[in-house]
């Protein structure tokens, strides 16, 4: 992949955890990025030029489909949303989860059939468990990973 210098930030604001948006609002003024919070739900935003939301209509994957029609090529997007991830990796977009994983080529694909092959089990009865909450560790590293990819710029 072409590693261009990201435009924006693209942020699926729905299920996000607030230190990981608080670490976004800091990264934004920072480095002067505009960034897009999208959500189908109302959120706080701090008064800047460079962080500006986007209320999306109710409706499965409603925000993640905006989010796909604003990306480009370059673009950096927050998701913890593996097909969304996929979406945007395929358009040449970077993409990361809260937990500072980057999605890959490789590593979405292998990520869509695990969370497909979860699926099945979830819906033949089996207890699945979810993630593990989201700390100081998984903050961190997002916050690492956010300041790697942005320092390209």
């Amino acid at each position: 992949m072409d590693e261009a210098v990201p435009t924006k930030l693209l942020v699926d604001a729905d299920a996000l955890p607030g230190a990981a948006r608080d670490i976004l609002f800091r990264a934004a003024q920072r480095v002067r990025i505009k960034t897009i919070f999208v959500a189908n739900k109302p959120l706080r935003m701090p008064d800047s030029e460079f962080i500006s939301f986007e209320l999306t209509g109710q409706g499965f994957d409603v925000a993640d489909a905006r989010i796909v029609e604003l990306v480009r090529a370059g673009d950096i997007v927050v998701t913890a949303d593996i097909p969304l991830a996929a979406e945007v990796v395929a358009r040449g977009a970077l993409a990361v989860d809260p937990r500072g994983q980057l999605y890959s080529d490789e590593n979405v694909k292998e990520r869509l059939f695990i969370r497909d092959f979860m699926d099945t089990l979830r819906k033949s009865g089996a207890t699945t468990g979810g993630p593990a909450p989201y700390g100081i560790k998984e903050s961190r590293a997002f916050a690492s990973q956010i300041d790697r990819l942005l320092a390209r710029i």
